[in-house]
């Protein structure tokens, strides 16, 4: 069985982060394997939450897995709290990947043109650096932007780009796309969560760069922001790039496993913080 390393965070609340990645990459039919970077009672989005720093740890669970002559097929890196973490991840990658291991990058960073608080000038270099060791990176439409500008260009980037609409602001995103493969010689891009509206209606827009074509899917958007859901679409990209299959592909099923879950966080009344309502629909990653 194939097995994917994922390093990071363990949230009891929200359904978020490794309590997202698990399941999914786990319904895929591929191992995952947790390395945690932290351990949270609840994901950040609520009013408190108590935090235990894994950075101090990480080193000698790495220790252990090399003994154990352990080599993942996949690596699956997430949120990280700092540019310690981050060099963390590095030394991973250098200790336990080889050419045939398959990389996903989730820039964690920020979201709707605001960087989050753990953000820094440092955080973004060791992210830029964790780009161009990666098969596939899946940033938001404000990750896309620090990645290529840092934070204070990100932010007036942002609000030239919400003065834009319809094909222009499509194609501009796209501009993105091409920038982040050539500055860092990503084979695979996924801007993630572009709120695209059309008519009188909102889509859900995700930017597929590969093997040099721009591909959009659209889906209908159905409620606000909820906790995990980009953990979730990242879990599935990783779950099928081990396996081969093509990033436009994996998109699309991820979508439609999202598309469910979502559905019904809305219909039950879910609160944003608690995630979405998956556990039901893990069965169609494995049919679809």
């Amino acid at each position: 069985m194939k097995k994917i390393a994922v390093l990071n965070d363990l949230s009891g609340l929200g359904k978020c982060s490794l309590t997202a990645a698990i399941p999914v990459i786990s319904a895929m039919g591929v191992q995952a394997c947790p390395l945690p970077t932290a351990v949270l009672s609840n994901q950040t989005g609520y009013a408190s939450y108590y935090c235990d720093d894994y950075t101090q740890h990480m080193d000698a669970i790495m220790d252990e897995w090399e003994k154990r002559d352990f080599h993942p097929d996949g690596i699956y890196t997430g949120f990280l709290a700092g540019e310690k973490q981050a060099d963390k991840i590095l030394e991973f990658i250098r200790r336990f990947s080889s050419a045939d291991t398959r990389i996903l990058v989730d820039p964690v960073m920020g979201d709707q043109g605001r960087a989050y608080d753990i953000y820094s000038d440092q955080l973004c270099e060791k992210m830029r650096i964790l780009a161009a060791k990666a098969q596939v990176i899946t940033p938001n439409l404000t990750e896309a932007l620090l990645l290529l500008y840092g934070k204070e260009e990100m932010e007036k980037k942002w609000v030239s780009l919400q003065q834009l609409s319809g094909e222009a602001y499509l194609k501009e995103i796209e501009k993105l796309g091409s920038m982040l493969h050539e500055q860092y010689q990503v084979p695979g891009i996924v801007i993630t969560g572009v709120d695209y509206q059309e008519g009188t209606g909102w889509q859900m827009g995700n930017l597929i760069w590969e093997k040099g074509k721009e591909t959009w899917v659209f889906s209908q958007k159905t409620g606000g922001s909820y906790s995990g859901t980009g953990d979730l679409f990242a879990s599935v990209l990783c779950g099928g790039m081990v396996q081969g299959i093509c990033v436009e592909t994996l998109v699309h099923k991820a979508v439609r496993f999202l598309g469910k879950a979502i559905l019904d966080a809305v219909q039950e009344g879910t609160d944003r913080n608690d995630g979405v309502c998956f556990e039901k629909y893990l069965y169609t990653l494995w049919e679809d």
